[in-house]
């Protein structure tokens, strides 16, 4: 099995975590030498806390496990398309190269409404994989929030 579908299916696996819990499924996770140091799922709902996305949480994980905010080598394989501020924080921990599956066309900063990783104007930038087990990853938000909108309806009716 290629290296990236087999990395991103883990990432799958942090997402489902979310999708259980009622969070929005996005999982990450941070690899340096095919080695998973850091792991991470979308928080925000149970912590009520705007940052305590997956790969934030990821990235911290690495950070704590490395001792250190350098995380030069490593990858980061994450769900969805990183926003600007995940992107802020991928671009200062040193991440050689993020892959990602679905694009975020409302706040996709890896490619889709600019791509805040490539920027030369950064001292950092790092390479970017889209579209990896892509269609299985956009399926899971997509039928997540369908699941949101008929509870909702479902609510009204009653």
């Amino acid at each position: 099995m290629d290296r990236d579908v087999y990395f991103m299916r883990v990432a799958l696996e942090e997402a489902r975590k979310a999708k259980d819990i009622g969070e929005v499924p996005i999982g990450a996770i941070v690899v340096l030498q095919d080695e998973i140091i850091g792991v991470g799922h979308n928080l925000r709902e149970t912590t009520q806390n705007a940052v305590t996305h997956a790969e934030i949480l990821a990235i911290q994980d690495a950070c704590e496990k490395l001792g250190t905010w350098r995380l030069e080598g490593a990858d980061l394989y994450v769900t969805l398309e990183p926003c600007p501020m995940c992107s802020g924080a991928i671009i200062l921990s040193r991440i050689n190269r993020v892959i990602y599956g679905a694009k975020d066309l409302k706040a996709g900063c890896a490619g889709t409404l600019m791509n805040l990783l490539k920027d030369p104007r950064f001292n950092h930038q790092c390479d970017v994989l889209s579209g990896v087990l892509g269609e299985e990853c956009g399926s899971m938000l997509t039928d997540f929030f369908r699941m949101i909108r008929m509870r909702k309806k479902d609510k009204k009716k009653k």
